[in-house]
């Protein structure tokens, strides 16, 4: 099992994201998450989808676009760390990220998809980590991190912008 990251396992501005996390099996939270979160984007209008609730503020599609380029992040950082990797790995601009995508021109059903098929291959790995293996640290955008605070951190991202949805997109 996967127990929640200690402080110092993480980068400060991660800490809003592990605190999201309510308690129990991290995994089965990650389960939960991708169903429902398909299941939210995929009820989703095209004219919802690219809807931005200010200028210059990201779409709907682009917003589940950063969740997914994210998601990647996070576990490509698993992957390195929990195999012992220790390069020091970069941090990435995500407003970069967004405006070189095409998310904007794609289906909101096809980026759901892409969403949970995503996220099932993540459950995949995490799965897989050994407690020895959830404990190990590695250095990301300059801050140490461990596998396990990377884990929670996958699923805190998304409930972070899953609230903002609710708060700003979809009242």
């Amino acid at each position: 099992m996967i127990n929640k990251p200690q402080p110092g396992e993480y980068a400060p501005y991660a800490a809003g994201y592990i605190a999201k996390v309510p308690n129990g099996p991290v995994i089965e939270i990650l389960e939960y998450l991708k169903q429902s979160t398909y299941n939210f984007f995929s009820r989703i209008t095209t004219e919802q989808a690219d809807y931005a609730y200010a200028e210059g503020k990201w779409t709907l599609k682009q917003v589940l676009g950063h969740m997914i380029d994210t998601e990647r992040v996070f576990s490509f950082r698993v992957l390195c760390f929990s195999r012992g990797d220790k390069n020091s790995l970069p941090g990435f601009d995500q407003e970069e990220y967004v405006a070189a995508s095409n998310f904007d021109t794609r289906a909101i059903q096809d980026l759901a998809n892409e969403f949970k098929a995503l996220r099932e291959a993540n459950i995949y790995l995490y799965s897989s980590l050994t407690d020895e293996q959830s404990l190990k640290m590695g250095v990301a955008s300059n801050h140490p991190v461990s596998v396990r605070a990377l884990v929670y951190m996958t699923a805190g991202h998304e409930l972070y912008h899953l609230d903002l949805i609710k708060e700003l997109y979809i009242k």
